[in-house]
């Protein structure tokens, strides 16, 4: 949600900055601005509702010249969309500016203190208090000021902060929301995710909560909220800046489709080792303490937590631990029954989900064993997790999440397989046979991206359904839960997941003539059962697109088209029956005219509650 960018160095911002936005645009956004201090000291700001591309034209028509900068693209939470809602703000004499992603809770009680004060406001934003409690606090030193204001904020916040009084300066501080800052030659940088500034540097350093940066042309400086000052790690980025780029794809969404076999590959490698135990990387976790878990958490947002769903599945069947699952926002506030042999397993993919973090350290401070799957290295989740497993999924730039997804699937599989190793609920050649098969699932990934013509009729067919159905039993429908977020989340069409065994509860209310249904039944002893649940909707007039394991033909007899999924052991099925639904979701949109790599209304990490 929001993308921050900010420049101070030798070369001119402007460029420097809408191409750092231009790569933070998966975030989510409705309009942008950038501000630059130019060489006579001069606050000029330009503003766009939209995409960025509207900002470029103005900027085209009135370059905003000068070497210090910061940038925004808004999604709104106070105040509509629009140029008087859009960032940068500032106070009401102009020499303060500031971009914030987040929300301040306390902004109401400060506008109206500051109100009184004499200061006024002019949009419907929380950020516009910020800006004029630092000048409130300002006395010839921005980042004195800007400690103090911020001590007076309540809620979350990642802000970037220049001031015409100190122009060769930008401060910056983050408090649950990501925020980075970029060394360079004579050149420095802040922005909200890394791939904003690979073009000019891969030396980042990860700021901590409640830490200040000040950045100038001569270098960079961290401090504590005390003022203090800290030490800090400069982190050396290995991936190319080549990642956030298309690569011949038409989507950013169908590129990382495709790049799900060396995804899940790459997550699996040194893990999976034909005849070695499960190598779990620095995992903490001891045999003793696995024997004494009595419980686990799975707690997660959106995909994170349909992933979570079937991990529910996988860890109860192989290693027999009890298994919850929790969306964040709801786990927070129920009062969870938990104790010294609960273990807590939080999966974010960009490792700054709002409530998870909030989940995380809900725990952590009850005592509770924390561990994190995260394909963000260094985000904030995985810092303040005990332990952590990475997905190495690489950079994923679509909104839709789909490589995350299914890396965050495998690392179940691994984590099963570690606890089942060690609770001994698994023979040896059990475990081998499973290891063995998900040795395979990259070619058979693979092999599911063939399907493209038989997944293209079907969406031109049906793009135009205001509706549509998905149906599963077992883990079949908790991978039919993530073919109907997808199928929502790109195209804008009402998509919903049941089990197949509640039709017959309701649900079959809504089936009537030319009724979408896609239809999963790729487990071998739920098989039978799942084509009954799908001769009940065929009677009614559906339209069935069906899904199960290579030779069971018999389902041809009961549904207007059919997708194979390469045989391997049931329970690793859902890996490689996600990816046609992920194409299935990716062509209705194309078909609807959607933009999918940036869905409306959505963002790609959500850093709000």
């Amino acid at each position: 949600m929001c993308g921050i960018v900010g420049y101070i160095g030798k070369q001119e911002a402007q460029p420097i900055l809408m191409n750092g936005l231009k790569k933070l645009e998966y975030r989510g956004y409705d309009s942008a601005g950038i501000a630059v201090i130019n060489k006579k000291d001069e606050m000029n700001i330009t503003k766009s509702k939209g995409r960025l591309s509207n900002l470029e034209d103005k900027l085209a028509k009135h370059v905003l010249e000068g070497s210090t900068g910061i940038g925004h693209t808004r999604w709104a939470t106070h105040g509509e969309p629009s140029e008087l809602n859009c960032h940068p703000h500032t106070n009401s004499k102009n020499t303060i500016s500031v971009v914030h992603n987040g929300i301040i809770e306390n902004y109401l009680h400060l506008r109206e203190w500051l109100a009184t004060k004499g200061y006024k406001f002019y949009s419907d934003t929380d950020t516009e208090v910020i800006p004029n409690l630092i000048d409130y606090y300002y006395e010839n030193d921005l980042l004195e000021a800007s400690i103090k204001a911020v001590g007076r904020l309540e809620g979350s916040y990642a802000l970037g902060i220049m001031s015409t009084n100190e122009p060769e300066k930008i401060i910056a501080v983050r408090k649950d929301s990501p925020l980075i800052v970029g060394v360079g030659k004579d050149e420095y940088f802040i922005a909200s995710d890394v791939p904003a500034i690979l073009n000019h540097t891969r030396e980042i350093i990860y700021l901590e909560d409640k830490e200040f940066v000040v950045l100038t042309n001569s270098g960079v400086n961290v401090f504590s909220l005390d003022g203090e000052k800290i030490e800090k790690e400069v982190h050396h980025v290995t991936w190319s800046a080549d990642a956030a780029e298309k690569g011949g794809f038409e989507h950013f969404m169908l590129k990382e489709i495709h790049e799900q076999p060396k995804a899940i590959r790459d997550t699996m490698t040194s893990r999976i080792i034909p005849g070695q135990p499960i190598n779990l990387d620095n995992i903490s976790l001891t045999q003793e303490e696995i024997k004494k878990i009595d419980k686990i958490y799975i707690v997660a947002c959106g995909t994170a937590y349909h992933a979570g769903f079937l991990g529910k599945y996988v860890i109860e069947k192989l290693a027999r631990i009890p298994v919850e699952v929790d969306i964040a926002s709801e786990f927070r506030y129920r009062d969870p029954i938990i104790t010294d042999r609960t273990l807590l397993i939080v999966m974010s993919q960009s490792g700054e989900t709002a409530d998870t973090l909030a989940a995380l350290r809900d725990c952590k401070a009850k005592g509770i064993k924390v561990l994190a799957i995260t394909n963000a290295v260094g985000s904030s989740i995985a810092r303040e997790a005990d332990d952590v497993l990475y997905t190495w999924a690489g950079l994923e730039i679509a909104v839709a999440s789909t490589k995350a997804y299914t890396t965050q699937l495998i690392t179940m599989y691994i984590l099963a397989l570690f606890f089942a190793e060690n609770k001994k609920t698994l023979t040896t050649d059990e475990i081998e046979t499973i290891k063995k098969d998900m040795l395979t699932l990259p070619e058979k990934t693979e092999e599911m991206l063939k399907h493209k013509e038989v997944l293209q009729k079907f969406a031109s067919n049906n793009y135009m359904h205001k509706d549509m159905f998905f149906l599963g039993r077992g883990i079949d429908y908790a991978v039919a839960m993530e073919g109907a977020l997808k199928v929502k989340e790109i195209s804008y069409i009402h998509s919903e997941a049941y089990a197949g065994g509640e039709l017959k509860h309701g649900t079959i209310a809504l089936i009537e003539e030319g009724t979408v249904v896609i239809a999963l039944a790729t487990q071998s002893d739920l098989y039978e059962k799942m084509i009954s649940n799908v001769r009940e909707v065929t009677t009614r007039g559906a339209k069935v697109l069906g899904f199960t394991a290579e030779g069971n033909t018999s389902i041809e007899k009961t549904v207007d088209a059919v997708i194979y999924v390469p045989k391997v052991t049931d329970i690793l099925l859902p890996v490689i029956t996600v990816v046609p639904l992920q194409l299935l979701a990716y062509y209705i949109a194309v078909q609807r005219g959607c933009d999918v790599d940036k869905p409306r209304n959505l963002a790609k990490s959500v850093t709000v509650e």
